[in-house]
């Protein structure tokens, strides 16, 4: 591709820490319904709705989800996400996002995650960095879908094909690539052989100052 317009990022994973949070979270809360899962079971998940992830999990276990169970295990995620969480940004983030916002590129932020949990992991002065921020509760069908990327397109006003995504997670992966964007994905969670997908797999954020 050529020079890019813009360039999208994903939030946990990429620029917050987070991941190993929502692991014990996930396995707490599914721990209390007798459902165990690994941390390459959450991880592999990363990026669609929670509700369909803890409905994948329930039905392998043959427990039929319901709207109080899922209340329930999404009441006891949050109990302990929010006890444990503490704000972690990524080193070398705000450097990079400030780089490509000063050479003129747009800014997108695309998670799973819901807006109101946003604003607590993220803080206002970071958030402020992008043009466009696209939550999970902001779309009909989460990543692997390609919505949200194409979403965030359309309101940065830049043709997806001039849009450059980074990632970490095989179903942000898969997103970026239908919505026919060109995609960077960080090994920051998951090993490199999870993300071939992407066009290009690299080890640290810090290195794609020198790949653009």
């Amino acid at each position: 591709m050529g020079r890019p317009a813009a360039f999208i990022f994903d939030m946990d994973g990429i620029i917050v820490d987070s991941m190993p949070y929502h692991f014990i979270s996930w396995h707490e809360a599914l721990k209390s319904f007798g459902v165990s899962v690994s941390c390459l079971d959450v991880y592999l998940k990363e990026g669609e709705k929670w509700q369909n992830s803890v409905v994948s999990f329930l039905r392998k276990e043959n427990i039929k989800p319901t709207k109080r169970n899922l209340k329930k295990i999404f009441s006891i995620h949050e109990k302990v996400f929010k006890k444990l969480f503490r704000r972690a940004i990524f080193k070398g983030a705000p450097e990079l996002l400030k780089e490509l916002k000063k050479k003129g590129f747009k800014l997108g932020l695309v998670t799973g995650t819901n807006s109101t949990r946003v604003k607590k992991i993220i803080s206002a002065e970071l958030a402020g960095i992008f043009d466009t921020i696209v939550t999970g509760d902001e779309v009909e069908k989460s990543k692997p879908h390609p919505e949200p990327y194409l979403k965030a397109a359309k309101q940065l006003g830049i043709l997806p094909r001039n849009c450059v995504v980074i990632e970490n997670a095989p179903y942000g992966v898969e997103s970026a690539k239908k919505a026919g964007m060109f995609c960077i994905a960080v090994a920051t969670s998951l090993p490199k052989e999870y993300l071939k997908r992407a066009d290009l797999v690299i080890d640290k954020l810090q290195q794609i100052s020198s790949v653009i």
